[in-house]
């Protein structure tokens, strides 16, 4: 009962980074990006989203992907997957890291 609710809830958060993640690719709705975040609102204005659209739709799907993999864990109790979570999690942050690199670069 508590690994069909734990399953459960990890499903909802995966479920809705994929949705995030799908609606930042159409570069729509609100950019989860902390360039843009911390911007004034005249760097807002003029700088172009699309790179940092697509930064956070990456970096949001590969969190779906790794919350996927933990609804699968809980649900049929394979233990290397929180191998392939932690392999995951290495490529968001280095992916993270270095696009943020080449953004600034331009």
């Amino acid at each position: 009962m508590k690994e069909g609710i734990t399953a459960c809830v990890l499903f909802l958060v995966s479920a809705g980074l994929f949705l995030f993640s799908f609606r930042s690719f159409r570069e729509k709705g609100f950019l989860f990006n902390n360039a843009y975040i911390y911007a004034s609102k005249e760097e807002r204005e003029t700088m172009d989203k699309k790179p940092y659209y697509r930064q956070s739709a990456i970096v949001l799907l590969l969190l779906g992907v790794m919350f996927a993999l933990n609804v699968v864990q809980v649900l049929l109790g394979i233990d290397w997957l929180f191998w392939l979570f932690l392999l995951t999690a290495a490529v968001t942050i280095v992916y993270a890291v270095v696009s943020t690199v080449r953004i600034q670069k331009g």
